[in-house]
């Protein structure tokens, strides 16, 4: 990270190309994680009611405690690692300090809702299905927009640092 903080990443172009190769890779993170949950519901109540309390009609049981805390467990270390790195990358743009703080905090309340949405719909009350549906495209649209800052910020720089000095950062 001492790259973003130094400026090296405007003359360290296999630095610059790494991180850009990883934000693709979370961009197709990104993508899966629409795709699994549209494949398992819909963004409507009862199609997440259905999800998590079962369905007469489909014949699915409801989630069971044990399958949500081994979902939950999972989640939670690789939602937390995901965005401590994407955040921390948005830290080393040269974006406010308003709109990193706001939008990071963003992807950490949206990732924590997201992952108790389901509980609250399991074991609370059905209603929270409406939560859940909004703390997901929240979590979706925090994530998609830390994403295109940082992509954005790192072409940016480059094209300014070779811009500027006439270099070819090659």
């Amino acid at each position: 990270m001492r790259y973003f903080v130094t400026g090296e990443q405007q003359r360290k172009a296999l630095l610059n190309t790494v991180v850009l190769m990883f934000l693709a890779y979370i961009l197709l993170l990104w993508l899966s994680n629409g795709l699994m949950f549209f494949h398992r519901m819909a963004l409507t109540p009862d199609a997440v009611v259905g999800y998590y309390l079962g369905s007469e009609a489909l014949f699915t049981q409801p989630r069971s405690y044990e399958g949500m805390l081994e979902v939950s467990h999972f989640h939670l270390f690789s939602m937390g690692m995901l965005a401590v790195t994407l955040t921390h990358l948005m830290l080393m743009t040269e974006f406010s300090v308003r709109l990193k703080i706001w939008l990071n905090s963003i992807v950490y309340v949206s990732a924590i809702a997201d992952e108790a949405g389901g509980w609250l719909v399991r074991f609370v009350h059905p209603y929270f299905a409406y939560f859940k549906i909004a703390a997901f495209l929240m979590l979706e649209m925090s994530l998609l927009a830390l994403l295109v800052a940082v992509i954005a910020s790192l072409i940016r720089a480059r094209k300014r640092f070779t811009n500027n000095n006439n270099v070819d950062v090659n």
